[in-house]
Order: C-alpha cells, then structure tokens, then sequence
C-alpha cells in the first residue's frame, strides 16, 4: 500500500528519497562495448542470442519485412500514428532554431550556423511493452533538424523480428535504417559503428539500466541526450480533485517499471485517504498489475503538504519527468513551476495524452535533471559553428586591445599574432 507522508512532520530525505538502482552494471557494460568494437557484428548477433535468446540472420531490418509489418498492421492504428506524427511535427517545427549574421561595422563579419548531425541513431524500448511511439518522438525532431540518416535500434521479438507497430512508426517517422538489436550491444554498435551499422554522431531515447549505462560509457565517442532514469511522475492536486482519476493517472506510470515512481502532493488529507484507497481498488484491473503493485508499494508515495504554494515547493523541489497540475486555474501557477520535464495542466490532461498524442516530447529528464536539462528537441540534433571575418582596417582598429589583453594572460604569441598582420 502506498505511504502517505505529512509534510513537516516526517524528514525531507524521507519526502525527497528517489529510486536508485541496486546492481552495478559498469563492468559488464564496459565488456560488451569492448566486444562490439572489436568483433562488431558477430558480438552484437551473440549477445542478442545470449540476453534475448533469438538467433538473427541479418542485422537490418529488409524492406520485406517492413512491407510484411505495414500489411500487419492494422489501418486504424496506422491512422492514430499519422495523427500523432502530425501533431509532433507541429510542435517541433517550432523549435527550428536559424542561422544569423551580424554585419552592423564597416569590415566586420560575424554569424553562426546551424548544422544538424550528420547521423543520429535512437533507441526504442522492446520487450513486453513495444514503444512505437518513442519512435515517433525521436526520429521526428531529427527529421526536422535535417539529419540526414537517421538509425532506429530495438530488440527483436522472440522469432527474430521487429513488433509490426515499431516498423509502422518507423516507416511514418522518416527513419532511414533498422537495426534489430537491443541493449548495450546496440547501443555499441551505433557508436562505434559495425560491419552493418554505420557509426552515428549523436544516440538517443530511453532504456534500460544496461542502455543508460552504454550510453554514459560511449558519451565523448558519441553525443547522447541523457541518462534516462526510471519513470516518474508528480501529481499535484488540491482537495477538489477526482481521487479515482488521480489514481489512474499515478498507476500509468507505475505500470511501466518496477522501479518507476509515482508520487502524489495535496494540500487535503482526505484525498490523499480516498486515492490510496482508489489505488488499491485499481491495481488489481491492470494487465500490468504485478509489476504496478510493487511500483507503488516500494517507490509511491503521497505527500500532505498545507497549502498549493508548498505542494508547488514540492514539486519543484521533487524536479519530477512528469508533473500533473490539477487544480483550478492552473495556468495561473505554471510560471511558479520551475523544474518539471513536461507539465500537464488541468484536470482534463493525463500525462498519457503527452505520452502519444498531443505533440510535445515523452523523452524526458528523470531523478531530478529536469532542474538543468530538458526535453528531447530538434536542438539535440543540432550543431553551431561560429564564423568571424575581419579587414585589415577593420582589425587594426582592435589589434592594440588583443594585445595587450593576451599580453596580461602572459600570452605574447597571442599579441604577436594580432599586430603582425597590422605592421608595415
């Protein structure tokens, strides 16, 4: 059952405590990559065979299979992943950052360009819960950014191929390969590239303990978008709230992870009661209810807090992945939430309307980043090269200034470098 907390009245390490994971996986991690980059695609075919216990022929996924996964696939859902897609499309064309100039001095140019990575690889969960809308989350924005090629690496299913959903989303998406492999090993061969893989510049999307820890140990090889956590989500509610609603909205995340974390914040002793009761009347109608039931027991909680400025306090705080709003007017309190991944408000907006529909992006920072990072962006596939252009005259006009600035950093080829090109 989960534990309700009274704010004030228990210790913040108890109120603040997050889930952290129990098993090392650095050295096994670290084995795997060594293996991958020096036997490339033979190592990344054994340990699909050793962790998921499938034998593939071909790394890629052929057109064949793709065409065979649209044709299983059924027209209604292909029709919700259009949606989706649309709606992601619009909201990340707004993030489309442009190049500038500036040429405002007689002589002098400076600017900077945008450039988008040159190949991106990204990660989708498989398994029991296939997330085809990741795939949509994530090659979309690179898409946008103008990424030329962009990878999609899954686990393969236990007769070697792609969940039909995955390759539909891939399909809409725009993503130009399939790699069919998971974990470390995929995460592997998309850093270092294989004799199947070609390497990629940036990895992306959420994973496991074993992806999260690859990605940490390839980041300088690669660049990487975060170190994704377990799940999370914050609900923030005053006493006027749906308990039955609040409870079905923790339990969409608990059903994800064992270790995912939900967590409720009120300023009503009596709902924090009636969800923990809804929570217990509700586990048992999931088809995930064994993993949600150990979720809540060991990682939710509900805070009473006295009044909605500390449960925002809180919240704030907490820096939860997702952050539910549901009060009234809550539009009013948005500019006092200062870390949240993403923010759903009203009491009409689950998060798992952000997790497939609504447009904005599900990959997220988690156990507290989202106080100095953000969500997945057409920025995470971008570069910036900044560009300077001087005339002599326009030069000589600073070339005392460099050096006598490099001069008191004791830098005099610095300033000699600045005045030879002015003298004579």
């Amino acid at each position: 059952m989960i534990r309700i907390m009274k704010y004030g009245e228990v210790s913040n390490e108890e109120i603040f405590a997050r889930t952290m994971p129990t098993v090392n996986v650095t050295d096994a991690v670290a084995e795997i990559i060594r293996n991958v980059r020096e036997r490339g695609d033979t190592a990344v075919k054994e340990y699909t065979e050793k962790f998921d216990h499938v034998k593939t022929g071909g790394l890629l996924v052929t057109p064949e299979e793709m065409e065979e996964a649209l044709a299983k696939t059924e027209p209604e859902f292909i029709a919700i992943l259009e949606k989706a897609a649309a709606n992601i499309r619009k909201f990340h064309s707004r993030q489309v950052r442009n190049s500038f100039i500036i040429n405002d001095e007689p002589g002098v140019v400076m600017g900077q360009k945008v450039i988008p990575v040159d190949r991106a690889g990204v990660y989708v969960p498989g398994g029991t819960a296939p997330l085809s809308s990741t795939v949509l989350m994530d090659v979309i924005p690179a898409k946008i950014a103008g990424v030329k090629e962009v990878i999609v690496a899954t686990p393969p299913n236990q007769d070697g191929k792609i969940d039909p959903s995955i390759l539909a989303a891939a399909k809409i998406a725009g993503a130009d390969r399939v790699l069919k492999a998971g974990g470390a090993q995929a995460i592997a061969a998309m850093a270092y590239g294989t004799e199947s893989v070609p390497k990629t510049d940036k990895i992306v999307g959420p994973g496991n303990m074993y992806v999260a820890e690859a990605k940490r140990q390839v980041y300088g090889v690669v660049s990487i978008d975060m170190i994704a956590g377990p799940s999370e989500i914050l609900v923030a509610a005053d006493g006027k709230s749906d308990p039955a609603v609040l409870a079905a909205d923790l339990l969409s995340q608990a059903e994800h992870d064992k270790v995912a974390s939900a967590v409720l914040v009120t300023d009503s002793m009596e709902l924090a009661e009636q969800v923990r009761d809804e929570l217990e009347k509700q586990i048992p109608l999931l088809d995930r209810s064994e993993i949600a039931r150990v979720s809540i027991d060991n990682n939710g909680k509900i805070i009473v807090a006295e009044n909605l400025k500390t449960v925002i306090d809180i919240a704030n705080e907490i820096a939860p992945e997702h952050l539910e709003l549901c009060v009234d007017n809550p539009f009013d309190w948005l500019d006092s939430i200062r870390h949240a991944g993403s923010v759903f408000l009203g009491r009409n907006c689950p998060e798992a309307l952000g997790d497939y529909m609504a447009g904005p992006n599900h990959t997220l920072p988690t156990q507290g980043t989202a106080k100095f990072s953000s969500p997945l962006s057409v920025d995470d596939f971008v570069k910036k090269t900044q560009y300077t252009y001087f005339t002599r005259e326009a030069l000589t006009a600073l070339a005392q200034d460099v050096a006598a600035f490099a001069r008191k950093e004791g830098l005099t080829g610095h300033a000699r470098s600045a005045l030879i090109r002015t003298e004579g």
